[in-house]
């Protein structure tokens, strides 16, 4: 038995199979099926740890068609952490082969080659927008076959370049200065979500804090980790460490990456629990500091819609509300299904589109239930699914970041 497998079986232990997950389970609730809920799962992979059945493909198949949104964990009176032995499944997985196929490979190709390296993902962007604005996208989606035209319809509208400026290497607060904090960037985020970067930093200035930007962070390695891909998400969890060395706290505005950076501590034991401690949610530090009252009025109807990574995987539910309601004119309306997963996942709607569509419908029906003029989420996959999502059924809703509406009352 390996280590790893080792701490498979240590944390499968934690289960007592009370079966309380299973109605938050995504996969559970579309199939109804036991081995595709997190106390299935279970079952399985100590069956795989114990040696008493196979990482054969049906194992596999369970550990990837999981979203991995961690729900289970804040239903579970046990404590399991359930994200953190679904990587490490899947990292057995991907050590053992399991995982193939040519989708399997261009996402590994995609992650390894092109996520992490700010020159190629701003050069593979760039085409893409410029295709978008010759037309291109659209007759490719009108010749190509149902599985590619699902993954076009995903892709999102690229920016033009002044919306993709970087960062200032230091922004100085407005007003009366109340301390200093470092922001991380993201990787997808300042090539597709510019405006948010530098609207939450507009926040962030306004609320009196100096912000930094530290050269030399990079890709936070949640999609690597998420893929079964662990070494290589460690690789980057070590280059973060050194990048943001010192700062008493890291603001976030990525909800996917926060839980990521977070998660660091697990990933490099004696190395990353400084890192680890000092990240903060945009939204959470600023209710835990005290909010500036914004002054300008937006007059809208307002679902809040809680990303998974945020909700499930750093306890952060109360805050981005509280935010959202001390905007003046903002009505914030519930809806039936808020900490509910999207079926964005990472690259889950790419790999599992099937489901994906499935576990974002019901999603859908419950925001056009509401009848929202805006949706707001913090994580950049959950807008661009919904984005598309609403896309798809003519829903008239915007779908934005918390720090978007923020910085405009700011305004």
């Amino acid at each position: 038995m390996t280590l790893r497998q080792a701490e498979i079986l240590e944390r499968t232990l934690d289960c007592v199979h009370c079966g309380l997950c299973l109605s938050s389970c995504p996969t559970y609730r579309e199939t109804g099926r036991e081995p595709s809920s997190p106390r299935g799962r279970i079952y399985l992979f100590r069956g795989v740890a114990e040696g008493r059945i196979g990482l054969d493909a049906d194992v596999a198949s369970e550990a990837h068609l999981c979203l991995g949104c961690r729900a289970c964990e804040t239903a579970c009176p046990s404590g399991v952490e359930y994200g953190r032995l679904l990587e490490l499944v899947r990292a057995d997985v991907a050590d053992a082969g399991r995982r193939s196929g040519a989708v399997a490979r261009f996402e590994r190709l995609l992650l390894r080659r092109v996520v992490p390296h700010p020159r190629r993902l701003r050069a593979l962007l760039g085409l893409l927008g410029l295709a978008q604005r010759l037309g291109l996208e659209r007759l490719a989606r009108r010749v190509s076959p149902a599985g590619l035209r699902h993954a076009l319809d995903l892709l999102p509208q690229v920016p033009r370049g002044a919306q993709c400026q970087p960062l200032p290497a230091r922004v100085p607060a407005q007003g009366e200065r109340r301390g200093s904090v470092g922001f991380f960037v993201g990787c997808v985020m300042p090539h597709l979500f510019g405006d948010v970067n530098a609207a939450t930093v507009r926040v962030l200035t306004a609320n009196g804090f100096d912000v930094e930007v530290p050269p030399n962070q990079g890709c936070c390695g949640a999609l690597h980790a998420h893929a079964g891909d662990e070494t290589f998400a460690h690789e980057l969890a070590r280059k973060n460490v050194a990048a943001l060395a010192g700062l008493d706290a890291v603001i976030v505005n990525s909800a996917g990456c926060g839980a990521a950076l977070r998660d660091a501590a697990h990933w490099l034991p004696g190395v990353a629990e400084s890192l680890a401690a000092s990240i903060r949610d945009v939204s959470e530090f600023l209710a835990e500091v005290g909010l500036r009252a914004p002054r300008a009025r937006l007059d809208l109807r307002v679902c809040y819609d809680d990303p998974c990574h945020l909700v499930h995987g750093q306890g952060v539910a109360a805050a981005p509300r509280e935010l959202l309601r001390a905007i003046p004119g903002v009505t914030l309306v519930d809806h039936a299904e808020p900490g509910a997963c999207c079926g964005a996942a990472g690259t889950y709607n790419l790999t599992q589109p099937a489901m994906s569509n499935a576990v974002l419908a019901r999603k859908l029906d419950a925001l056009e239930a509401a009848a929202p003029d805006v949706v707001a989420t913090g994580n950049p996959g959950c807008l661009l699914q919904l984005r598309a999502g609403a896309r798809s059924r003519g829903l008239d809703f915007r779908v934005e970041h918390p720090m978007a509406l923020l910085d405009a009352a700011y305004a």
